[in-house]
Protein backbone atom coordinates (compact mmCIF):
# COMPACT_ATOMS: atom_id res chain seq x y z
CA UNK A 1 0.00 0.00 0.00
CA UNK A 2 1.44 3.41 -0.83
CA UNK A 3 0.87 6.32 1.89
CA UNK A 4 0.59 9.59 0.94
CA UNK A 5 1.77 12.36 3.69
CA UNK A 6 -0.17 14.80 2.35
CA UNK A 7 -3.54 14.07 -0.58
CA UNK A 8 -3.87 17.16 -1.86
CA UNK A 9 -4.74 15.31 -5.13
CA UNK A 10 -7.58 13.01 -3.64
CA UNK A 11 -8.91 16.48 -1.89
CA UNK A 12 -8.96 18.28 -4.86
CA UNK A 13 -11.20 15.45 -6.91
CA UNK A 14 -14.07 15.99 -3.91
CA UNK A 15 -14.39 19.62 -4.61
CA UNK A 16 -13.41 19.58 -8.29
CA UNK A 17 -16.87 21.24 -10.07
CA UNK A 18 -16.72 23.43 -7.52
CA UNK A 19 -12.64 25.11 -7.91
CA UNK A 20 -13.00 24.55 -11.86
CA UNK A 21 -15.91 27.09 -11.77
CA UNK A 22 -14.06 29.64 -9.12
CA UNK A 23 -10.56 29.32 -11.22
CA UNK A 24 -12.53 29.79 -14.32
CA UNK A 25 -14.63 32.71 -13.44
CA UNK A 26 -11.43 34.43 -12.50
CA UNK A 27 -9.19 33.69 -15.43
CA UNK A 28 -12.48 34.79 -17.65
CA UNK A 29 -12.75 38.00 -15.77
CA UNK A 30 -9.03 39.20 -15.87
CA UNK A 31 -9.11 40.69 -12.78
CA UNK A 32 -5.82 38.64 -11.34
CA UNK A 33 -4.74 41.33 -8.78
CA UNK A 34 -7.20 42.18 -6.03
CA UNK A 35 -9.75 40.91 -7.50
CA UNK A 36 -13.31 40.69 -5.99
CA UNK A 37 -12.41 37.10 -4.94
CA UNK A 38 -9.89 38.25 -2.38
CA UNK A 39 -12.66 40.93 -1.04
CA UNK A 40 -14.62 38.06 -0.75
CA UNK A 41 -12.32 35.91 0.95
CA UNK A 42 -11.17 38.47 3.52
CA UNK A 43 -14.87 39.00 4.59
CA UNK A 44 -15.29 35.02 5.23
CA UNK A 45 -12.05 34.66 6.76
CA UNK A 46 -13.18 37.79 9.26
CA UNK A 47 -16.87 36.09 9.80
CA UNK A 48 -14.98 32.33 10.34
CA UNK A 49 -12.26 33.56 12.83
CA UNK A 50 -14.46 36.56 14.31
CA UNK A 51 -11.34 38.85 13.66
CA UNK A 52 -12.40 42.59 12.76
CA UNK A 53 -9.79 43.31 10.17
CA UNK A 54 -8.36 40.42 8.09
CA UNK A 55 -5.60 41.35 5.94
CA UNK A 56 -4.89 39.13 3.04
CA UNK A 57 -0.79 39.05 1.54
CA UNK A 58 1.24 36.68 -0.21
CA UNK A 59 2.48 33.99 2.49
CA UNK A 60 2.74 33.11 5.58
CA UNK A 61 6.31 34.46 6.05
CA UNK A 62 5.58 38.00 4.34
CA UNK A 63 3.16 38.19 7.28
CA UNK A 64 5.10 37.83 10.31
CA UNK A 65 7.50 40.64 8.79
CA UNK A 66 4.12 42.75 7.84
CA UNK A 67 3.68 42.36 11.16
CA UNK A 68 6.88 43.54 12.87
CA UNK A 69 7.02 46.19 10.34
CA UNK A 70 3.59 47.46 11.40
CA UNK A 71 4.70 47.42 14.54
CA UNK A 72 7.40 49.88 14.19
CA UNK A 73 10.00 47.95 15.80
CA UNK A 74 13.85 49.12 15.34
CA UNK A 75 16.74 46.92 14.90
CA UNK A 76 18.37 45.90 18.16
CA UNK A 77 15.23 45.46 20.03
CA UNK A 78 14.28 42.12 20.94
CA UNK A 79 11.96 39.90 19.69
CA UNK A 80 11.34 36.61 22.17
CA UNK A 81 10.58 33.94 19.26
CA UNK A 82 10.75 29.52 20.69
CA UNK A 83 13.47 27.94 19.47
CA UNK A 84 11.43 24.74 18.22
CA UNK A 85 9.61 25.92 15.01
CA UNK A 86 9.85 26.53 11.32
CA UNK A 87 12.48 28.86 10.63
CA UNK A 88 10.40 31.39 9.05
CA UNK A 89 9.34 32.70 12.47
CA UNK A 90 12.91 33.93 13.83
CA UNK A 91 13.84 34.50 10.17
CA UNK A 92 11.88 38.09 9.81
CA UNK A 93 13.35 38.67 12.81
CA UNK A 94 16.71 38.67 11.46
CA UNK A 95 16.13 40.36 8.18
CA UNK A 96 14.63 43.57 10.10
CA UNK A 97 17.83 43.85 11.71
CA UNK A 98 15.81 42.75 15.15
CA UNK A 99 17.52 40.19 17.66
CA UNK A 100 15.76 36.75 18.22
CA UNK A 101 15.32 35.91 21.64
CA UNK A 102 15.21 32.11 21.56
CA UNK A 103 13.22 30.39 24.43
CA UNK A 104 12.58 26.65 25.12
CA UNK A 105 8.80 24.93 24.36
CA UNK A 106 7.14 22.55 26.63
CA UNK A 107 8.13 19.25 26.01
CA UNK A 108 4.63 17.65 26.13
CA UNK A 109 2.45 20.28 24.10
CA UNK A 110 5.62 21.53 22.31
CA UNK A 111 4.41 25.20 22.32
CA UNK A 112 6.35 28.06 24.26
CA UNK A 113 4.60 28.66 27.63
CA UNK A 114 4.55 31.72 29.61
CA UNK A 115 7.42 30.91 31.76
CA UNK A 116 9.85 30.35 29.40
CA UNK A 117 9.23 34.02 27.95
CA UNK A 118 9.49 35.29 31.35
CA UNK A 119 13.32 34.09 31.90
CA UNK A 120 13.55 36.56 28.23
CA UNK A 121 12.79 39.45 29.39
CA UNK A 122 15.18 42.20 28.92
CA UNK A 123 15.06 46.10 28.99
CA UNK A 124 15.26 45.35 24.56
CA UNK A 125 12.15 42.82 24.81
CA UNK A 126 9.29 44.33 22.57
CA UNK A 127 7.22 41.60 21.62
CA UNK A 128 6.81 38.06 21.75
CA UNK A 129 5.70 35.69 18.46
CA UNK A 130 4.11 32.61 20.44
CA UNK A 131 4.04 29.55 17.90
CA UNK A 132 0.91 27.50 17.94
CA UNK A 133 2.67 24.80 17.14
CA UNK A 134 0.93 21.26 15.11
CA UNK A 135 -2.24 22.41 15.51
CA UNK A 136 -3.17 23.31 19.32
CA UNK A 137 -2.44 27.02 21.03
CA UNK A 138 -0.12 27.99 23.01
CA UNK A 139 -1.86 28.81 26.79
CA UNK A 140 -2.51 32.34 25.80
CA UNK A 141 -4.06 33.97 28.22
CA UNK A 142 -0.46 34.50 30.98
CA UNK A 143 1.27 35.51 28.26
CA UNK A 144 -1.29 38.53 27.41
CA UNK A 145 -1.50 39.22 31.10
CA UNK A 146 2.65 38.89 30.64
CA UNK A 147 2.58 41.28 27.94
CA UNK A 148 0.47 43.56 29.17
CA UNK A 149 2.30 43.90 32.28
CA UNK A 150 5.38 44.43 30.38
CA UNK A 151 4.28 46.48 27.74
CA UNK A 152 5.26 44.09 24.71
CA UNK A 153 3.40 43.40 21.30
CA UNK A 154 1.98 39.93 20.82
CA UNK A 155 2.29 38.12 17.16
CA UNK A 156 0.87 35.26 17.05
CA UNK A 157 2.29 32.70 14.05
CA UNK A 158 -0.71 30.79 13.52
CA UNK A 159 0.16 28.81 10.23
CA UNK A 160 -0.46 25.78 11.90
CA UNK A 161 -3.73 26.37 13.97
CA UNK A 162 -5.89 27.91 11.83
CA UNK A 163 -9.28 27.37 13.33
CA UNK A 164 -8.13 26.26 16.55
CA UNK A 165 -9.82 27.56 19.75
CA UNK A 166 -8.76 28.83 23.10
CA UNK A 167 -10.50 28.94 26.37
CA UNK A 168 -9.64 31.73 28.95
CA UNK A 169 -9.93 30.82 32.66
CA UNK A 170 -13.25 32.64 32.56
CA UNK A 171 -14.33 30.18 29.71
CA UNK A 172 -14.84 32.99 27.12
CA UNK A 173 -13.43 31.45 23.29
CA UNK A 174 -11.49 32.90 21.05
CA UNK A 175 -10.11 31.23 17.60
CA UNK A 176 -5.66 31.28 17.72
CA UNK A 177 -4.57 34.50 15.48
CA UNK A 178 -7.43 36.67 17.08
CA UNK A 179 -5.77 36.83 21.03
CA UNK A 180 -2.50 38.82 20.22
CA UNK A 181 -1.88 42.74 18.96
CA UNK A 182 -1.69 40.59 15.53
CA UNK A 183 -2.48 36.86 13.85
CA UNK A 184 -0.57 35.61 11.10
CA UNK A 185 -1.53 32.92 9.23
CA UNK A 186 0.01 30.87 5.93
CA UNK A 187 -2.34 29.52 2.96
CA UNK A 188 0.69 27.08 2.10
CA UNK A 189 -1.01 24.32 0.02
CA UNK A 190 0.04 21.88 2.73
CA UNK A 191 -1.77 23.78 5.22
CA UNK A 192 -5.15 22.85 7.01
CA UNK A 193 -6.62 25.65 4.99
CA UNK A 194 -4.40 25.73 1.79
CA UNK A 195 -4.27 27.13 -1.85
CA UNK A 196 -2.53 25.79 -4.81
CA UNK A 197 0.21 27.83 -4.40
CA UNK A 198 1.23 30.69 -1.77
CA UNK A 199 -1.40 32.83 0.10
CA UNK A 200 -1.21 34.32 4.07
CA UNK A 201 -2.82 37.05 5.96
CA UNK A 202 -2.81 39.33 9.23
CA UNK A 203 -5.75 39.75 11.65
CA UNK A 204 -6.44 42.18 14.02
CA UNK A 205 -8.76 43.94 15.99
CA UNK A 206 -7.32 47.25 16.18
CA UNK A 207 -8.54 49.66 13.49
CA UNK A 208 -5.04 51.94 13.84
CA UNK A 209 -2.90 48.53 13.28
CA UNK A 210 -5.49 47.44 10.20
CA UNK A 211 -4.79 50.81 8.49
CA UNK A 212 -0.64 50.03 9.45
CA UNK A 213 -0.70 46.62 8.02
CA UNK A 214 -2.59 47.03 4.85
CA UNK A 215 -0.12 50.23 4.25
CA UNK A 216 2.87 48.10 4.44
CA UNK A 217 1.63 44.99 2.77
CA UNK A 218 1.13 47.69 -0.60
CA UNK A 219 4.04 49.92 -0.74
CA UNK A 220 3.51 52.21 2.58
CA UNK A 221 0.58 53.92 0.40
CA UNK A 222 -2.99 54.84 1.35
CA UNK A 223 -3.36 56.67 -1.77
CA UNK A 224 -2.03 54.87 -4.80
CA UNK A 225 1.17 56.96 -5.76
CA UNK A 226 1.42 58.52 -2.22
CA UNK A 227 3.80 56.68 0.10
CA UNK A 228 3.57 57.46 3.96
CA UNK A 229 5.82 54.80 5.08
CA UNK A 230 8.30 52.39 3.42
CA UNK A 231 6.39 49.23 2.73
CA UNK A 232 6.60 45.79 0.77
CA UNK A 233 4.53 44.44 -1.81
CA UNK A 234 2.79 41.36 -0.62
CA UNK A 235 -0.35 40.67 -1.87
CA UNK A 236 -2.79 37.24 -2.11
CA UNK A 237 -3.29 36.50 -5.42
CA UNK A 238 -6.84 36.42 -6.82
CA UNK A 239 -6.92 32.97 -8.29
CA UNK A 240 -5.53 31.74 -4.76
CA UNK A 241 -8.19 33.96 -3.22
CA UNK A 242 -10.95 32.31 -5.36
CA UNK A 243 -9.97 28.50 -4.31
CA UNK A 244 -9.37 29.44 -0.45
CA UNK A 245 -13.22 30.84 -0.88
CA UNK A 246 -13.89 27.32 -1.68
CA UNK A 247 -12.08 25.55 0.85
CA UNK A 248 -12.71 27.60 3.65
CA UNK A 249 -16.59 26.43 3.52
CA UNK A 250 -15.07 22.95 4.22
CA UNK A 251 -12.28 23.62 7.03
CA UNK A 252 -14.26 22.71 9.92
CA UNK A 253 -15.05 19.58 8.62
CA UNK A 254 -11.48 18.93 7.55
CA UNK A 255 -10.75 19.28 10.90
CA UNK A 256 -13.42 17.07 12.22
CA UNK A 257 -11.48 14.16 9.77
CA UNK A 258 -8.00 14.90 11.34
CA UNK A 259 -9.45 14.95 15.02
CA UNK A 260 -10.80 11.24 14.13
CA UNK A 261 -7.59 10.06 12.20
CA UNK A 262 -5.80 11.30 15.60
CA UNK A 263 -8.05 9.58 17.57
CA UNK A 264 -7.27 6.13 15.28
CA UNK A 265 -3.84 7.21 15.75
CA UNK A 266 -4.04 7.26 19.53
CA UNK A 267 -6.02 4.79 20.54
CA UNK A 268 -3.98 2.15 18.66
CA UNK A 269 0.04 3.76 19.56
CA UNK A 270 -0.59 5.51 23.05
CA UNK A 271 0.06 1.34 24.56
CA UNK A 272 3.72 1.32 22.94
CA UNK A 273 6.14 2.06 25.82
CA UNK A 274 8.34 3.98 23.53
CA UNK A 275 6.08 6.15 21.76
CA UNK A 276 4.95 9.06 23.42
CA UNK A 277 1.50 10.45 21.55
CA UNK A 278 0.51 13.87 21.45
CA UNK A 279 -0.98 15.62 24.53
CA UNK A 280 -4.52 17.34 24.11
CA UNK A 281 -4.11 20.10 26.63
CA UNK A 282 -7.16 21.91 28.20
CA UNK A 283 -7.16 24.96 27.29
CA UNK A 284 -7.06 24.42 23.14
CA UNK A 285 -9.05 22.38 20.75
CA UNK A 286 -6.76 20.74 18.64
CA UNK A 287 -6.84 20.76 14.56
CA UNK A 288 -3.48 18.45 13.97
CA UNK A 289 -2.14 20.42 10.90
CA UNK A 290 0.93 17.66 12.40
CA UNK A 291 0.15 13.87 14.09
CA UNK A 292 3.60 14.07 15.80
CA UNK A 293 5.21 11.52 18.13
CA UNK A 294 8.28 11.25 20.05
CA UNK A 295 10.05 8.15 20.13
CA UNK A 296 12.61 6.88 22.97
CA UNK A 297 15.57 5.37 23.22
CA UNK A 298 16.76 6.50 19.84
CA UNK A 299 14.41 4.46 17.24
CA UNK A 300 13.19 7.27 15.65
CA UNK A 301 15.80 7.39 12.76
CA UNK A 302 15.39 3.49 12.20
CA UNK A 303 11.32 3.98 13.11
CA UNK A 304 11.16 6.37 9.81
CA UNK A 305 13.72 4.04 7.68
CA UNK A 306 11.65 1.14 8.37
CA UNK A 307 7.67 3.20 7.58
CA UNK A 308 9.83 4.03 4.48
CA UNK A 309 10.68 0.59 3.26
CA UNK A 310 7.18 -0.52 3.56
CA UNK A 311 5.69 2.60 1.79
CA UNK A 312 4.96 4.96 4.68
CA UNK A 313 6.10 8.65 4.56
CA UNK A 314 7.14 10.49 7.81
CA UNK A 315 8.45 14.01 8.64
CA UNK A 316 11.10 15.44 10.99
CA UNK A 317 9.36 18.62 12.42
CA UNK A 318 12.28 20.08 12.92
CA UNK A 319 15.78 18.25 12.50
CA UNK A 320 18.09 20.95 13.89
CA UNK A 321 16.57 23.67 16.44
CA UNK A 322 17.23 27.03 15.44
CA UNK A 323 19.53 27.62 18.05
CA UNK A 324 21.81 24.90 16.30
CA UNK A 325 20.87 26.64 12.38
CA UNK A 326 24.27 28.45 11.16
CA UNK A 327 21.85 31.69 10.25
CA UNK A 328 21.45 32.35 13.88
CA UNK A 329 24.30 31.41 15.34
CA UNK A 330 25.75 34.99 15.04
CA UNK A 331 22.12 37.10 15.61
CA UNK A 332 20.33 35.29 18.43
CA UNK A 333 20.28 35.88 22.19
CA UNK A 334 19.28 32.21 23.45
CA UNK A 335 17.69 33.08 26.99
CA UNK A 336 18.27 29.82 28.30
CA UNK A 337 19.81 26.11 27.89
CA UNK A 338 17.01 24.90 25.13
CA UNK A 339 17.58 21.44 26.12
CA UNK A 340 13.85 20.71 25.23
CA UNK A 341 14.20 22.36 21.43
CA UNK A 342 17.42 19.92 21.23
CA UNK A 343 15.70 16.52 22.29
CA UNK A 344 12.04 17.27 20.56
CA UNK A 345 14.77 17.47 17.32
CA UNK A 346 16.38 13.85 18.33
CA UNK A 347 12.79 12.55 18.94
CA UNK A 348 9.65 13.71 16.97
CA UNK A 349 8.60 11.90 14.25
CA UNK A 350 5.37 13.49 12.42
CA UNK A 351 2.94 10.53 10.73
CA UNK A 352 0.87 10.67 7.90
CA UNK A 353 -2.34 13.60 8.03
CA UNK A 354 -4.48 14.73 6.08
CA UNK A 355 -8.34 15.18 4.87
CA UNK A 356 -8.26 11.96 2.68
CA UNK A 357 -6.99 9.25 5.10
CA UNK A 358 -9.37 6.12 5.53
CA UNK A 359 -9.30 3.74 7.78
CA UNK A 360 -7.86 1.01 5.55
CA UNK A 361 -4.96 3.53 5.45
CA UNK A 362 -4.44 4.20 9.04
CA UNK A 363 -4.83 0.37 10.29
CA UNK A 364 -1.78 -0.30 7.67
CA UNK A 365 0.29 2.76 9.07
CA UNK A 366 -0.54 1.51 12.68
CA UNK A 367 0.20 -1.72 12.06
CA UNK A 368 3.40 -1.36 10.49
CA UNK A 369 4.73 1.22 13.48
CA UNK A 370 3.73 -1.97 15.85
CA UNK A 371 6.01 -4.28 14.45
CA UNK A 372 8.26 -2.24 14.40
CA UNK A 373 8.86 -2.06 18.14
CA UNK A 374 7.88 -6.74 18.30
Amino acid sequence: MKIQMVDLTGQYRRMQEEIDSAIFDVVHSGQFINGPAVTEFQKSLEKYTGSKYVIPCANGTDALQIALMALGLQPGDEVIVPAFTYVATAEVIGLLNLTPVMVDVDEESFNVTCKNIEKALSSKTKAVVPVHLFGQSCDMFPIMEFAKKHGLFVVEDNAQALGACYTFPDGTKKQTGTIGHIGCTSFFPTKNLGCYGDGGALMTDDEELAQKIKMTANHGQAQKYHHEIIGCNSRLDTLQAAVLNVKLKYLDNYEKVRREAARFYTANLSAIDEIVTPKEVEYSTNVYHQYTIKIKNGKRDGLKKYLADAGIPSMIYYPLPLQEQNAFKKITRPAEALTVSKQLSESVLSLPMHTELNTEELEYITAKVKSFFG
